[in-house]
């Protein structure tokens, strides 16, 4: 029964991850393209990711982990994991662009989201094993 409930609470937990950190990676990625047109590509998703990642913070702190407000350790604990991620998003897109120097902005996106979804799934390990760590007790059980 306990081990059913952790499981259920897992999923919840990831759940509210996903949709939350989709939803902002999907709204990221809106911007991400005409912001591009005035910038390269690059520098304009570091601003992007900058800002994506002071609202997952707060989001994920408060909705997903329920751990209430970050402070400014958690920010800058979990912007290490976006920096992590901004690499291998922009790995990604430099790829593309490698391969196929002709790529429009409809395949930068596809690449984009996709390298982004491999980097959320690796991000909420991090995020949950090193950055919103539930409280314990002595006896082991979530304080929370």
């Amino acid at each position: 029964m306990i081990r059913t409930r952790r499981h259920a609470v897992a999923f919840g937990r990831f759940t509210r991850y996903a949709g939350l950190g989709g939803g902002v990676t999907v709204a990221a990625s809106a911007v991400l393209v005409p912001l591009s047109q005035w910038l390269p590509w690059i520098v304009a998703n570091a601003l992007v990711t900058v800002a994506s990642t002071v609202v997952t913070t707060e989001l994920h702190a408060r909705v997903t982990f329920r751990y209430g407000p970050p402070d400014l350790a958690r920010h800058l604990r979990s912007a290490a994991t976006v920096a992590v991620g901004w690499l291998v998003t922009s790995g990604a897109v430099a790829a593309l662009y490698a391969l196929r120097p002709d790529a429009g902005p409809l395949h930068q996106q596809v690449v984009y989201l996709c390298a982004a979804g491999l980097v959320g799934v690796g991000r909420y390990a991090a995020l949950r094993l090193t950055v919103f760590v539930e409280h314990r007790t002595v006896s082991g059980a979530s304080a929370l």
